[in-house]
């Protein structure tokens, strides 16, 4: 018994105790295909990421590639890629991807969810318009047999169990890290700036008019005491509305409705949701995966735009309080904690953007986001991964990650570069610069 602990205390060690920050790069969609075959050449420069310093790759393990039928996986692809990593040095992190994958700026293959999977009635969200959006399924019906008899937590621990058995000895050895996919994008948040009818910089808009969300809602306001609540708000503009255009009386700076009891109520109510969901599917996902040798992530996203503004509109929309909540703590104080509960590792993006880019004339202020994210994580002692939005290569944006990860008031454990291509690897001044972004974290 004494050996065993000291073995897994000494794998701890060498995984975790270090302050090298590791660097990962995120492996294109079409890596493999929608037939679930491996596209080999997207593996040809590992190599060179090896010798430039890389820790290792992640890959989208896409639920609409691996379950085209209930029960019926098929994960050769990936294992296959394992392997390839392993001969090559490098470690794998997989993200159990249970939404509609490839809608990321440079992607080039979309994998929406398995056909089987969309076949219910009142399975996504929808808008106050009517509209149901198609990237994940509603977490209101977490708990119903939708999924031919199944519940869509109960797909989810299916799947992962089937990953879990598929890939046998590999986890641990060769994958180091399951990042556990919790909404759109595989980002803990409602599908709340749908890509088909948003645009930047708009607020994106409330994402609980189904039938279901609606009597969730308004069981919630009995409870509490305001059956008068029976609507969440439809006077909260539109997706690509301003907070303070006239006909949005929701989110106004200075007399807006997110400042009434009832408004305070919806939000947190919505914001408390998610919170719900993720324990859902993170609590078994540690009991499967997580080991001294193999970490369980999980991520939300940096919405920077209106950040500036009173009533952080486009984050609310996606379920991101970020002002006193029910416990008195906004959703990002409440995300690290549960994190650190788990023990899970909380990826977070935006790591490359300077305020001086992206215009603050819409609110925008991705540096105090990321700031606050890191301090949120430092104050409630969780683990924290990080990782860039857009694709860039040039110097303002390697200084910019090196000063977030390195020199804001918090530790981050890795980081993920968005995305392996021809570019990165066969582009002298790229690789370059890549490589003094990675001989920077290693000496945080």
């Amino acid at each position: 018994m004494i050996i065993i602990f000291m073995l897994a205390f000494l794998l701890f060690y060498l995984f975790h105790g270090s302050s090298t920050t590791f660097v990962n790069v995120v492996m294109p969609i079409n890596t493999v295909s929608y037939n679930g075959q491996l596209n080999e050449s997207a593996c040809r420069s590992f190599g060179i990421l090896k010798s430039a310093g890389v820790h290792g790759v992640k890959i989208n393990v896409c639920w609409g590639i691996c379950e085209k039928n209930p029960k019926q996986y098929n994960f050769e692809a990936y294992k296959h890629l394992a392997d390839l990593c392993g001969q090559a040095g490098l470690k794998l992190q997989c993200f159990m991807s249970f939404h509609k994958c490839g809608e990321s700026v440079g992607d080039d293959l979309i994998v929406p969810i398995p056909i089987w999977a969309r076949r219910g009635n009142e399975l996504f969200f929808r808008d106050k318009h009517g509209h149901d959006g198609d990237e994940y399924i509603s977490i209101a019906v977490d708990n119903e047999p939708v999924l031919d008899g199944r519940t869509p937590i109960q797909v989810y621990v299916d799947f992962m169990k089937a990953f879990r058995q598929a890939m046998g000895h590999r986890i641990g050895t060769i994958i180091d890290e399951i990042q556990i996919g919790l909404g759109p994008r595989g980002e803990l948040r409602y599908p709340g700036y749908q890509l088909d009818r948003w645009s930047y910089p708009g607020i994106g808009e409330f994402q609980a008019f189904s039938p279901r969300m609606i009597a969730m809602f308004q069981n919630a306001s009995i409870k509490a005491g305001h059956p008068e609540w029976v609507s969440p708000p439809v006077n909260a503009g539109s997706y690509n509305s301003n907070p303070d255009d006239n006909d949005n009386l929701f989110f106004k700076s200075e007399f807006g409705e997110y400042c009434t009891e009832y408004g305070r109520f919806f939000a947190n109510w919505y914001s408390n949701l998610l919170l719900e969901h993720s324990l859902r599917i993170l609590k078994p996902a540690v009991s499967m995966f997580k080991s001294p040798s193999c970490d369980v992530a999980m991520k939300i996203t940096g919405i920077y735009w209106w950040y500036a503004h009173s009533s952080h509109a486009a984050e609310m929309t996606s379920g991101y309080v970020n002002g006193n909540g029910l416990n008195g703590t906004n959703f990002y104080d409440r995300i690290t904690s549960l994190c650190k509960e788990l023990g899970v590792v909380l990826n977070f993006n935006c790591f490359e953007m300077s305020n001086d880019e992206v215009g603050r004339a819409f609110g925008a202020d991705p540096e105090s986001l990321v700031k606050q994210i890191i301090s949120s994580a430092y104050q409630n002692d969780a683990r924290l991964s990080s990782e860039n939005t857009q694709v860039r290569y040039d110097d303002k944006a390697v200084n910019r990650i090196i000063h977030n990860s390195c020199n804001n008031g918090g530790k981050v454990e890795s980081f993920s570069f968005q995305k392996l291509n021809d570019q990165l690897v066969y582009n002298n001044d790229n690789l370059r610069r890549f490589k003094r972004l990675i001989n920077s974290l290693k000496d945080c």
